[in-house]
């Protein structure tokens, strides 16, 4: 009897609400099927160590990281040059003990174009022939960035210098959301022009977390006559507040419903692992869906979680 009362009953308030919302919402499509497109193109970013503890750590990332064959693995280059002997280090020593290939930052920041020239010629020597040219971050207690006096000033002048070494495959940066020093968004896409025209072979992009932010880039990069790659650069988030934090001095906005998705988590660092390789994957597929097929993953030599989104993706181990 209770239940006959019941199918009579006419829906409780929230229940026609949520009704008539299912009914006449916009119909979302599926993400095409993992098995609907084939594994991303990848490349991964590492930084060089400062202690012994870090370099093991680093060295586990590289060699859990090789059997997925990225197309290279980047190491960065601290503010103002203070790693340069590590990077150095780092990268020919990847060159050496693996199967991957090495890509090194350089920076315009801190040394003359001699100095800047001789770490150049030193990669072209030792085999490396892939450089990320970037102008660099001040060093610490600096303001803002200065240009070396006898120094290369801004990217494009340094990926020139290193077509004159060698014939460099060379990545720059490029900002999608626009870097927090460029007077206007057309600026920023003139200075990346500069360093494509300059020689530089790809761009990557600084992280970002809204799809269509990306894609509108790439439309306007290829208006102003941009046909290199653009690669999105994308960065699995375990620390909220960290990245939260960074992203504020980079100018990359953080959406709320990420910050949602971090409540209540700060001390379940599993639990934030899962949340970042969901929401990775999720950012991966959909720019994917949109013909995007080539991305490079700021590992924070961390390599189980990027290992995990690329299995998600469909990367495996090979040979």
């Amino acid at each position: 009897m209770t239940g006959a009362m019941n199918e009579m009953s006419p829906p409780a308030p929230h229940q026609a609400k949520t009704l008539q919302s299912w009914l006449t919402g916009p119909r979302v499509g599926a993400l095409p099927s993992l098995t609907a497109m084939p594994a991303p193109l990848l490349s991964f970013e590492f930084f060089p160590p400062r202690t012994e503890a870090l370099e093991a750590q680093l060295w586990s990332c590289v060699k859990r990281l090789e059997p997925l064959r990225p197309r290279f693995v980047s190491v960065t280059y601290g503010a103002g040059g203070t790693t340069q002997a590590r990077t150095h280090a780092t990268v020919t020593r990847i060159l050496r003990e693996t199967s991957l290939t090495p890509a090194a930052h350089l920076t315009c920041v801190g040394a003359t174009r001699e100095e800047v020239d001789e770490v150049a010629r030193g990669y072209w020597e030792a085999g490396v022939r892939h450089i990320v040219a970037l102008r660099g971050d001040p060093p610490a207690g600096q303001a803002g960035y200065e240009p070396h006096p006898g120094g290369y000033a801004y990217a494009a002048d340094l990926v020139a210098g290193l077509k004159r070494i060698g014939d460099f495959e060379i990545s720059v940066a490029a900002y999608p959301e626009v870097h927090p020093t460029a007077s206007s968004p057309e600026t920023d896409l003139d200075n990346l022009k500069r360093k494509i025209d300059a020689g530089a072979t790809r761009a990557i992009t600084q992280y970002f977390f809204d799809a269509p932010t990306f894609l509108r880039f790439i439309d306007r990069a290829h208006a102003a006559g941009i046909t290199v790659p653009i690669v999105p650069g994308i960065l699995p988030v375990t620390n909220f507040a960290q990245v939260a934090k960074f992203s504020a001095m980079c100018g990359a906005k953080v959406p709320d419903w990420m910050g949602k998705l971090f409540e209540g988590l700060d001390e379940d660092a599993e639990t934030r692992r899962m949340v970042a390789a969901v929401v990775a994957a999720e950012q991966v597929r959909l720019l994917q869906a949109n013909g995007v097929d080539e991305f490079h993953f700021y590992t924070l030599n961390r390599p189980d979680l990027t290992y995990a989104i690329a299995h998600i993706l469909g990367a495996r181990p090979q040979g």
